[in-house]
Parts: structure tokens; sequence; C-alpha cells
């Protein structure tokens, strides 16, 4: 791989005086694994906009799944893996984006955004209509990690286990 490429950053090794390469994933590394989570943002909205855009931002997410998805099997085949593992890492890359970028933190926004529209509207004094987007959106960061390390888990013990 050339150094000019956007996927490659240097690293400077404090032990040693060389210059390490270091391959980025700019699906997982990068601000473009905030596109994975645009239907987090969709959900939040829920209570303000129309369901088409909700349903927009799914499909935003879902295409930045299956790019990365194409990516990662695209490359493995350009380093000579046979077609299994090309389909085992596609499988992989696929499954965890969907869970981890997608299924579980979109339920999980939602349900944050209605049980707090729930609360809201018991309350003895009116609450602004935004406020459910505003503790939705302010909830994404805090999911985004513990999301990850259980698909991770989960990944681990159920399909790299079967297929590998």
């Amino acid at each position: 791989m050339s150094e000019d490429k956007q996927f490659i950053r240097r690293e400077k090794d404090t032990k040693k005086t060389s210059t390490a390469l270091k391959e980025v994933d700019i699906y997982r590394d990068t601000f473009i694994r905030y596109m994975g989570y645009s239907n987090e943002i969709g959900e939040s909205f829920r209570p303000l906009v129309p369901k088409s855009l909700v349903a927009a931002s799914y499909g935003m997410a879902i295409g930045y799944v299956c790019t990365d998805t194409f990516d990662k099997a695209l490359r493995l085949q350009m380093d000579g893996a046979s077609s299994r593992e090309v389909v085992v890492k596609g499988g992989d890359v696929f499954c965890w984006q969907m869970l981890a970028s997608v299924a579980i933190p979109g339920l999980v926004i939602n349900r944050i955004t209605w049980a707090t529209k729930t609360l809201l509207s018991k309350a003895p004094m009116p609450v602004l209509k935004t406020v459910p987007t505003l503790v939705g959106l302010a909830s994404i960061p805090l999911i985004i990690h513990p999301i990850d390390s259980m698909v991770d888990r989960l990944m681990d013990a159920t399909y790299r286990k079967t297929v590998r």
C-alpha cells in the first residue's frame, strides 16, 4: 500500500525510532462511522417529523452498512482470499454492522424517546415537544460503545464460532 492513501496514518513508535504504518478502517475509525447512526437521529426526531424522514434515516444507515460490507469483502478478495473467506467476512461485517449500527441502537433510542414522551405527557405542567428529541439525541453517544461491545461478544459466541 502506498503512503499517500487515506487509509494509512503514520504512528510514531515511542520505544523505537522507526515510524510504523497502521491501516485505518475508515468505516469504523473515522467520522464516517457515525453514518451508521443516522437512524438514531431519525428515531430521536420521530416525535417531530413525518415517518417518511425516519424511514429515510434507516435507508441511509443501511446504505452505510452495505458499503462497509462491500468494502471489506472486496479488499479481502483483492488480497487473494478464497471465496469462502470473502463470504464469511462479508457476512460477519454485515451482521455486526446491522446489529451494532442499525437494529439495536435504533430500538434503544426509539424506546428512550417513547419513554421520555410518555413520562412527560403525565407531567402536571406543559413541557416542550422537543424534550424527547433532545433526550434521544443526548443518549446516542452514551449507547455506542456498550452496544458495540455487546455485539462483539454476541458475534464471538454465535456467528464467528459457527463459521470458523
